[in-house]
């Protein structure tokens, strides 16, 4: 038996264990005995080893809770005392914070990764191929029509001249560019024109011109939207042929409605599909030329088609549209909504897709966040603004969420059908719309998440200036906002009644209120004002420039101003919520407690190494390790995974080679240990010397320079009244003594003067007494 077996702590145990004196499984007679009811019975394994896994199980459960707890943990849940407690407090809104910009992050990844970089370049070359060129020998443009027949002028020209291409096929290899728009854009399936009409009934004629005007023809309306057939075709069925003179409704056509200028058109109307071959389509438009389609009747005439660019991967959806309101003339306008709808082709679009996917795993992190605060804070969760905002980010991506996988699946159906057949109009109004949409609501939810970022910086002072000043100054903000926009808004009114029948941008009463608004901005149109009405128009202007933008704007700044002094004055003489400078040294300092004990440690199993060998024979018995590093209290279980970490042969020995493995080992972590605590204190006195240079050259802090002075100020003055209320109450007390002065010489003089005269006459009495 060696000398070892008995140094170790159980040494002798497992000798006997492993001799066979005892065996391990096998209770000890008294061991398995439980006395009950006076009865002697053994103990069952399996009730212990049940209970040992209830134990289990409610230990892992009571951990998954506190990693769950600790993951979802934030400053509403835990209800952390920042004063009893700043350093937790601290940790938690980092975390926080931490998390919220790597949310933030993926948002302006995806809200980025939606628009191409040549979207603009796209959309500006369909309109100036649709919008700006011209017919031969003509100089009018689309945006130059007035009269109804330049519509045709249009239809004839330009658009003809651009819708098809001039382009044939030249090769195998190239695209048949016919149907291309500028030789890149494929246009899908065929255009479509479509007209809205009213009925002649729509209005009311005088008495006085019943007989001169027999037809009249009110504004758009869909009450009085004419269904009945029109033109040749008058009395007859609808044939797949002749469908521009049947009314169809918005449900047979599967189309959408349109907002214009002048009115809002539903989906409905008189429909004529245009053909793939340019010589088709000029007698079709030529037709209906021929057949007056377009009379006094009408109020709206739409071209709708849809193009696909596949360099870049872009969609347009072009609507082209001319309203004949009641008053005459034409009113055009159009709408080109470049959307991606085809979101997943290349590299970059699949490592978006894996953002989305992150996206959609933060979402539902910051669901059940806010599920877990609503259940701890009942309604008054809602009473902060904070989590208002919070709920509607989180609404706002739901519904992006759901739509990005209907717009993936109705996309892929409606490019079914048309790949199915090409010779027939597939409408994208709709989708291209809701994917326009999609994406402002994308954008507005990236605005609300930037405005959230002041949540996790609002324990520092100077990120509250601007809620504090808004919220301190919010009451006299709106006093003054009902006395701004009582003179704002009659001054709109009186625009709008003055110059709405001669200038634009009074023509109606929300155009007078947003040019108002412009010229508070600098941003006006004095000639028009002028020409408009040669007396009203200046003194219009100048009174409102002069009550509105030199008189209610200063007073509004001032507001703000002042409520802006008074929080900055407050704020420099408090301290941050959370003192984050604090927090960071003493994490420096932490760091730098653990570079000094682990280099302490090394120290230590360096000397072991050199004086643990007794007996000089360059071998290191584990003992001899052991109790060399125990005796500076190092535990056994370090100890002993440190041994075998070297004790590559498992002798329970360190060999020569061993040792110096060991040491080898020791000496590069001791020098990295150096090399991160030299570049600590090197960062720690270069911070102090900045700090000590600037305290030598500047003295203080210019901020601290400017309160100090201002609330000098404030003593002076507040010193100076009272010395002269002090002067004037001493002069007020020595003209006083002055006057009782006064009045008591008056009354000594009068006394003296009567002793004199009451001396008088007893002198006098005595002389006659004496005669």
């Amino acid at each position: 038996m060696s000398h070892s077996q008995f140094d170790e702590s159980g040494a002798m145990q497992d000798m006997y264990i492993n001799d066979g004196f005892i065996q391990e499984e096998e209770p000890v007679a008294m061991e398995a005995e439980v006395y009950v009811n006076g009865k002697v019975q053994l103990n069952s394994k399996k009730q212990k080893k049940s209970k040992k896994k209830k134990n289990d199980e409610k230990n892992y459960f009571s951990i998954c809770c506190g990693v769950l707890r600790k993951l979802w943990a934030t400053r509403q849940t835990e209800d952390i005392d920042k004063v009893k407690h700043p350093e937790r407090y601290v940790k938690i809104t980092l975390r926080e914070l931490v998390i919220y910009l790597i949310f933030l992050v993926v948002i302006c990844i995806v809200s980025f990764g939606m628009i191409h970089s040549n979207t603009f370049t796209f959309t500006n070359v369909l309109i100036d191929s649709f919008i700006k060129s011209k017919a031969e020998g003509s100089d009018i443009a689309f945006e130059d029509v007035v009269h109804m027949n330049e519509i045709w002028n249009i239809l004839q020209g330009p658009f003809l001249d651009n819708y098809f291409n001039d382009f044939k096929q030249s090769t195998n290899n190239t695209d048949d560019l016919t149907k291309f728009i500028a030789n890149e854009n494929r246009i899908l399936g065929l255009a479509r024109l479509r007209q809205v009409r009213v009925r002649n009934d729509s209005c009311v004629i005088p008495d006085d011109f019943k007989q001169e005007i027999r037809f009249c023809y009110s504004d758009w309306a869909p009450s009085l939207e004419e269904k009945e057939p029109f033109g040749p075709f008058v009395g007859q069925n609808m044939t797949s042929n002749v469908t521009a003179w049947f009314y169809q409704t918005e449900k047979e056509l599967k189309g959408s409605g349109h907002q214009g200028l002048m009115n809002y058109y539903d989906g409905s109307g008189y429909v004529m599909e245009l053909s793939q071959e340019r010589e088709e389509t000029q007698a079709r438009i030529q037709y209906l030329f021929d057949n007056l389609w377009i009379d006094r009747a009408t109020r709206a005439v739409f071209i709708d088609f849809t193009v696909y660019n596949a360099n870049i991967n872009l969609f347009c959806q072009i609507k082209i549209v001319f309203e004949l309101p009641a008053t005459g003339g034409v009113v055009p306008s159009y709408i080109m909504r470049p959307v991606k709808l085809i979101r997943y082709v290349t590299t970059f679009d699949y490592f978006i897709l894996v953002c989305e996917i992150v996206l959609c795993v933060f979402v539902l992190y910051y669901i059940i966040e806010e599920a877990i605060e609503i259940q701890k804070h009942k309604l008054s969760y809602f009473k902060a603004f904070w989590n208002i905002l919070d709920v509607v980010i989180l609404a706002i991506a739901v519904v992006c969420i759901v739509f990005n996988i209907y717009r993936q699946e109705k996309v892929s159906n409606m490019l079914e059908k048309l790949l199915e057949n090409d010779n027939q109009f597939i409408d994208f109004d709709l989708l291209a719309y809701w994917q326009e949409l999609f994406n402002n609501a994308v954008g507005f939810m990236s605005f609300l998440a930037w405005i959230k970022v002041f949540k996790y910086v609002s324990f520092n002072k100077t990120m509250t200036q601007l809620s504090l000043t808004l919220s301190r100054c919010a009451k006299d903000v709106v006093g003054f906002a009902i006395m701004f926009f009582i003179v704002f808004l009659a001054y709109a009114q009186l625009g709008y009644l003055i110059f709405g029948t001669q200038v634009q941008d009074f023509s109606t009463f929300s155009f007078a209120i947003f040019t108002l608004f412009r010229i508070i901005l600098g941003d006006f149109d004095f000639e028009s004002l002028e020409a408009a009405n040669r007396v009203l128009g200046p003194i219009f202007f100048l009174t409102y420039v002069f009550f509105v933008f030199f008189v209610l704007l200063n007073m509004f700044i001032a507001i703000i101003n002042d409520t802006y002094g008074e929080i900055k004055s407050e704020i420099a003489n408090q301290k941050s919520d959370i003192e984050l400078g604090s927090f960071f040294k003493k994490g420096y300092n932490r760091v730098l407690d653990k570079l000094n004990i682990r280099r302490a440690q090394i120290i230590d199993i360096q000397k072991a190494i050199t004086t643990a060998d007794l007996n000089q024979d360059n071998i290191i018995d584990f003992i001899e390790f052991r109790n060399n590093l125990r005796a500076k209290g190092y535990g056994d279980i370090e100890i002993e995974a440190l041994f075998s970490k070297y004790d590559l042969d498992g002798d329970r020995c360190l060999n020569e080679t061993e040792q110096k493995n060991m040491f080898k080992d020791l000496s590069e972590q001791n020098d990295e240990l150096k090399e991160a605590y030299m570049a600590l204190e090197q960062a720690s006195e270069e911070k102090g010397n900045e700090e000590k240079k600037r305290k030598r050259t500047n003295g203080v802090l210019f901020e601290d320079y400017s309160n100090l002075s201002s609330r000098i100020d404030k003593m002076e003055t507040s010193i100076g009244s009272i010395v002269n209320k002090v002067d004037s109450v001493l002069n007020k007390l020595e003209n006083a003594e002055k006057n009782i002065r006064a009045q008591s010489g008056m009354e000594s003089e009068v006394r003296s003067k009567s002793n004199v005269s009451k001396k008088i006459d007893g002198l006098h009495s005595l002389t006659q007494s004496n005669c």
